[in-house]
């Protein structure tokens, strides 16, 4: 009787089949492990087709050339040549000029005009002011002298103001040096000298008048003083 397939089979797998098996499952082996390293190697034919992803080299195609740019490079500051700079030269001070010395004060003074003292130089005590009917300080002297009598410089000086004074009449004032002036008051209208001119000693600078209205109620006289840097002083001690 015909024993079944699986029968069979199985008494075949159990004798020699099993090695049969075996030698055709190593054999698959060996040739999918030979084509597999065939297919990795450098050596393969390139007709030869290959299983897997292609490989695929791009060439870049080569941008147009730009027009070449010529470029001056900049010298670095080491590398700049030094250049030896010569300073300009100090402006010389402009010289300043000497301060002009101003000629001494004479020490001897002159009698302005020629009368008799009426009413004396007084600060620091007050005098009965017969015009003005109180007692005031006087920063001057008054000299009495006939009317239109010459009045003369005390000493050398300029002509520094000519002045129609409210209360004192017609005034001129000298400078002689050193801060020192003199004052000549109740002159006539009209003087002799303007603001500049240079007198000496005795110079006639106007005549005694009757300007002067804060000493009208005296007699024709010249109202004279001094000064120093702008401060009364007492004539009596310059005139001789």
């Amino acid at each position: 009787m015909k024993k079944p397939f699986m029968e069979r089979f199985g008494d075949f797998m159990a004798g020699k089949g099993f090695y049969i098996v075996l030698f055709l499952c190593v054999a698959a082996i060996g040739i999918s492990g030979y084509y597999l390293f065939s297919s990795l190697s450098p050596d393969k034919d390139p007709g030869t087709a290959v299983a897997g992803p292609a490989q695929v080299t791009v060439t870049p195609t080569p941008a147009s050339a730009s027009p070449a740019v010529r470029v001056t490079p900049t010298p670095s500051p080491q590398a700049q040549t030094a250049v030896r700079t010569t300073p300009a030269p100090s402006p010389t001070p402009a010289a300043t000029p000497a301060a002009t010395p101003q000629p001494a004060a004479p020490t001897v003074f002159a009698w302005p005009v020629k009368g008799t003292l009426i009413s004396e130089y007084s600060v620091e005590a007050l005098a009965y002011d017969a015009t003005m009917g109180d007692w005031r300080t006087h920063s001057g002297i008054d000299i009495s002298a006939e009317l239109g009598a010459q009045v003369v410089s005390a000493a050398a000086g300029t002509v520094i103001d000519v002045v129609q004074d409210d209360f004192m009449g017609t005034t001129v004032y000298l400078d002689h040096g050193s801060g020192l002036t003199s004052c000549y008051a109740n002159l006539a209208a009209v003087p002799t000298v303007e603001i500049g001119d240079t007198v000496r000693a005795g110079d006639v600078l106007g005549s005694v008048g009757k300007t002067a209205i804060a000493e009208s109620a005296l007699p024709a006289h010249l109202h004279f003083e001094m000064a120093q840097d702008g401060s009364p002083i007492d004539p009596a001690d310059y005139l001789p």
